[in-house]
């Protein structure tokens, strides 16, 4: 049994590091409200934009764009994969690192290293990357840290000229889906080629049952190419705010467990504590009443 002075050292470390848990925990709900906030202010406008979009694209007969062309042969491909850029947020990252290699084995196992170009946004997957054995296509651990427009936007347009120089066959998102503070869900999206998503589109058909009667100025087609980078440029800054938001909340429920374990080892050591030292005075106790005796 471990003596009263090692139990009473171990008592004061778990309460030190319970204070830096519970306020741990307090920063990260903080930055989870922000990333909230954020991400509820912009999905409704992404959305409405991506719908506005595929509106124009089948409102009178198919659009051709270099968008929205699939490629024939997937012989290349790039994915873009966000983290965190720190760790105490539970399977976070874990769960991100899992559900990229699964996808490789799953769809793209016999491509060399070389056909498949990662963008890693965040410290984590960077690392990560790295010991897998790919080459990065570039440093974007800033853009996890504090997501920006700018930031988003510049990465976007160097994926939509990758797709449409044809230089990759298919760009892929993969990321942890913000649904609410307990749950956050790994998700894989097909960035390019375009996929029209509005809800009045027939699933596996590409018209609408009453084509809607639109007055454009200027011409659909020049509205069509106006929106296309717009759409595309806020579908990474939404995901990147998505993941922002999903990471705090995965850290705010980790902190919030250590909390919690904190406590319940506190409670576990100071009764421990209070039965050593009661056997203590309790042996000391015979010892005197012995002594007395002889």
């Amino acid at each position: 049994m471990a003596s009263l002075k090692e139990i009473k050292g171990r008592v004061s470390s778990i309460r030190n590091i319970r204070k830096i848990t519970s306020a741990m925990r307090m920063v990260a709900s903080a930055k989870l409200h922000r990333a909230q906030n954020a991400v509820d202010n912009m999905l409704p406008y992404e959305h409405r934009l991506r719908d506005m979009l595929s509106l124009l694209l089948y409102s009178e007969g198919d659009i051709v764009s270099p968008y929205t062309q699939p490629k024939g042969e997937i012989k290349r491909i790039a994915i873009v994969a966000f983290s965190s850029n720190s760790s105490l947020c539970g399977a976070f990252n874990v769960n991100i690192l899992k559900k990229l290699n699964a996808k490789i084995r799953e769809k793209y196992r016999k491509f060399d290293r070389h056909n498949i170009l990662i963008f890693p946004v965040g410290r984590r997957i960077h690392d990560a990357v790295l010991r897998e054995g790919y080459r990065p296509q570039g440093d974007f651990r800033t853009m996890a840290a504090k997501p920006n427009y700018t930031d988003a936007a510049a990465l976007a347009q160097r994926l939509m000229e990758l797709y449409c120089t044809d230089q990759v066959d298919r760009i892929v998102l993969v990321y942890n889906h913000f649904k609410n503070i307990a749950i956050q869900t790994p998700t894989i999206e097909i960035y390019l080629p375009f996929s029209p998503q509005v809800s009045e589109l027939k699933k596996g058909a590409g018209k609408w049952n009453t084509p809607p009667d639109f007055i454009l100025e200027p011409s659909r087609d020049e509205l069509v190419a106006s929106l296309f980078p717009k759409v595309l440029e806020l579908k990474i800054f939404a995901t990147l705010l998505d993941s922002a938001a999903a990471e705090h909340a995965a850290r705010t429920i980790a902190m919030q467990l250590a909390t919690e374990n904190a406590e319940k080892l506190l409670d576990e050591l100071t009764l421990l504590y209070n039965k050593s030292r009661q056997q203590a005075i309790t042996n000391e106790l015979l010892d005197i009443i012995s002594g007395t005796a002889r």
